[in-house]
């Protein structure tokens, strides 16, 4: 008999099933610094191998540009949104010794490797007419009396819960067994079974809606064997969507959006959009605000009918949807189309930071470094938020934490040349010009790196390429003074802030 144990994640990608095939994440390690971060911004640890939700490089599958909607689990969330208004691997940890107990709250900075984190999916419901699915064992004795209890069953939705049973049957019997081979055969065979439920409640006469969804996504990503097929996809959430179901709704307007499975076609997109918007989805609410906002899909711009999607997007924020709460936030900032309020922007901010976003963590670890939105200024809270954004892989933060250990901060965090050069490179690798040029600052003047004139130009070069005026004008004054060595006092932390590296 097996144990009971519900192991069925999703994978990181917009466009996916409830329940694909994921392995099980690594036991989580513990995190000085960012465990003492949470303490300081009164937030709980979060769940996985790796602490938030992953800055996941950009998807190459035409799906994988979907949001999440409100039926979908995925753990990636932030590629399928347009592109914030907002500008947005082991290293030597700083030795213990140097702090106290008083002094500790980030005492150590984040490690450099982290594995993905992934999102645990549960049936959103776990009752059915046939079966009580609260906690169900994965035997076959088990899946014997299930199957038998639901053939007199008539709701379409207890046999598509029945059919994501077998599905997290077949994963969990697969990753217990002693016997891999005859494991294997019988989750198979409990997935074939599956997939023969869902395609007769997608395709039948009065078709099941979230069967057509959950078909739908799984065509879109290959996922549970199925061979990628975007038009059959695209087929199957229209049919859906033409029964108000408004997460199929809001992928039929990504689809018409890019392409994907039918041609592009922006004003049905946007019609689409809409339509999820009015059904509750909340990326649609954020999608269409969007849309109207900037005036894109061939939409006339409408700030105000923007802002009130955006604000009932904000409404509904979540884990997986903070973007408006950021937008808003911006707006409120900046005192367009709406008040300009710096208290209402940082509390929007710290929202959607809360929520894990990392666009608003670095934006409040710009507040408390500078004293910006009616926020003090905070070295521990600045390097507390850096740290969450930089730990989730947000390049800014990361450039931001390398100048934190450029200087150091009395009681909060020792100096270190070689914790300032790794996050600047660690940034660089990703192509922040900013951080490009920061390689070549350090490398010209050996902090954190042996001094290597050659070495910092290929880095200015690669910062110029991207326009980076700072090392444009480097490379020319290198040239005029013939590779002469870059002399100087150390910089303060203004200079490290805004002048050197930023």
């Amino acid at each position: 008999m097996y144990d009971q144990q519900q192991t069925y994640d999703s994978p990181a990608t917009g466009y996916a099933p409830q329940q694909p095939w994921h392995q099980p994440p690594p036991q989580q390690q513990f995190n000085p610094l960012y465990a003492a971060a949470s303490n300081v911004l009164g937030m709980g640890p979060p769940p996985g191998p790796a602490y938030g939700h992953p800055a996941p490089p950009p998807p190459p599958v035409p799906y994988n540009h979907y949001a999440p909607s409100q039926t979908s689990l995925s753990s990636s969330r932030s590629a399928p949104y347009p592109a914030s208004t907002h500008s947005g691997n082991s290293s030597h940890l700083p030795p213990s010794s140097v702090y106290t107990a008083d002094t500790s709250e980030l005492d150590l900075r984040p490690p450099l490797n982290r594995a993905g984190t992934t999102f645990s999916g549960t049936p959103t419901s776990l009752k059915s007419k046939a079966v009580d699915l609260s906690a169900p064992p994965y035997t076959k004795e088990y899946i014997d009396q299930y199957r038998h209890r639901l053939k007199a069953d008539p709701d379409p939705e207890a046999h598509f819960l029945y059919a994501k049973y077998l599905i997290d049957a077949a994963k969990h019997i697969r990753g217990n067994a002693k016997d891999q081979r005859s494991a294997k055969k019988y989750s198979d065979t409990l997935i074939q079974e599956a997939l023969k439920v869902i395609r007769r409640l997608a395709t039948q006469g009065d078709a099941y809606d979230e069967a057509q969804f959950y078909l739908a996504n799984c065509y879109g990503t290959g996922a549970l064997g199925l061979q990628v097929d975007h038009e059959r996809a695209y087929h199957l959430y229209l049919q859906a969507a033409k029964q108000n179901h408004a997460a199929a709704s809001y992928r039929v307007a990504v689809c018409n959006e890019i392409g994907a499975g039918t041609r592009r076609e922006p004003s049905r997109a946007a019609s689409f959009y809409r339509k999820a918007a009015s059904l509750g989805d909340t990326p649609a609410m954020y999608k269409l605000g969007m849309i109207l906002l900037h005036g894109s899909l061939g939409e006339p711009k409408n700030p105000r009918e923007a802002i009130n999607w955006l604000r009932r997007a904000a409404e509904q924020a979540d884990e997986d949807n903070p973007h408006a709460l950021h937008e808003l936030g911006l707006m409120h900032e900046a005192g367009e189309h709406v008040q300009q309020d710096p208290l209402v922007a940082k509390n929007l901010f710290t929202r959607a930071a809360h929520l894990g976003y990392t666009q608003s963590q670095f934006k409040l670890g710009q507040c408390f470094e500078y004293g910006a939105l009616a926020c003090p200024m905070d070295p521990r809270r600045s390097i507390a938020w850096y740290t969450k954004a930089a730990e989730k892989g947000d390049s800014e933060a990361e450039l931001a934490l390398s100048g934190w250990y450029l200087t150091g901060s009395e009681n909060v965090l020792k100096q270190s040349d070689s914790e300032a050069y790794l996050w600047a490179r660690r940034a660089a690798n990703k192509g922040l010009s900013k951080a490009e040029y920061a390689v070549g600052y350090y490398a010209e003047t050996g902090i954190g790196i042996k001094q290597d004139i050659e070495f910092a130009k290929r880095w200015y070069m690669r910062a110029a390429a991207q326009g980076n005026k700072r090392a444009m004008n480097r490379l020319t004054e290198m040239k005029r003074m013939g590779n002469k060595r870059m002399a100087g006092a150390r910089p303060t932390r203004q200079e490290a802030s805004e002048c050197i590296i930023m």
